[in-house]
């Protein structure tokens, strides 16, 4: 692996702003950042403009992967912006592009993102987010791991690495 690390963050774009979930994400952002990690994210709003504005503030970078045609839709934190104009089929590129991935809170498309994760073999660690039970070999979610603090889901990330 080269010396570039890189973890996804993943969340809803609709969350009130001062909610729980925007200020866990801020702060993933900035631990990010300030541990020179490159943040990879949706690019839109809610918990992946949280996550940049964190990233920002420390300095770091935060690439953002927009479902649309226009670079314009990004958040207005974002480093990088890449305009895929696929929808949806970018969760696939936010979570490959990551290392590891950190979820907080979510709705569906966070979910089919975790399990791209997953099935791409990259570590999830689920801030706040969707919890995982499984049947068989499943049981127990393997490689999604529970954080409760930015702190907690930001050392687990980087341990991943």
């Amino acid at each position: 692996m080269s010396g570039r690390r890189q973890v996804a963050v993943i969340g809803a774009a609709r969350c009130e702003p001062g909610s729980e979930a925007v200020l866990l994400a801020e702060e993933v952002g900035r631990r990010l950042g300030g541990a020179g990690v490159t943040l990879v994210c949706g690019g839109l709003t809610g918990v992946m403009e949280a996550a940049c504005r964190g990233a920002a503030e420390a300095d770091g970078v935060a690439i953002g992967i927009v479902p649309g045609n226009s670079v314009d839709e990004a958040n207005p934190f974002c480093t990088h912006i890449v305009a895929t104009g696929i929808g949806h089929a970018r969760n696939l590129a936010v979570v490959a592009s990551g290392d590891a991935v950190i979820a907080i809170d979510g709705e569906w498309g966070t979910l089919s993102e975790i399990g791209l994760a997953r099935a791409l073999g990259r570590p999830v660690i689920a801030l706040r987010s969707w919890r995982m039970s499984g049947r068989e070999r499943m049981e127990g979610a393997p490689g999604v791991v529970p954080a409760e603090t930015a702190r907690e889901a930001v050392e687990r990330a980087l341990e991943a690495l």
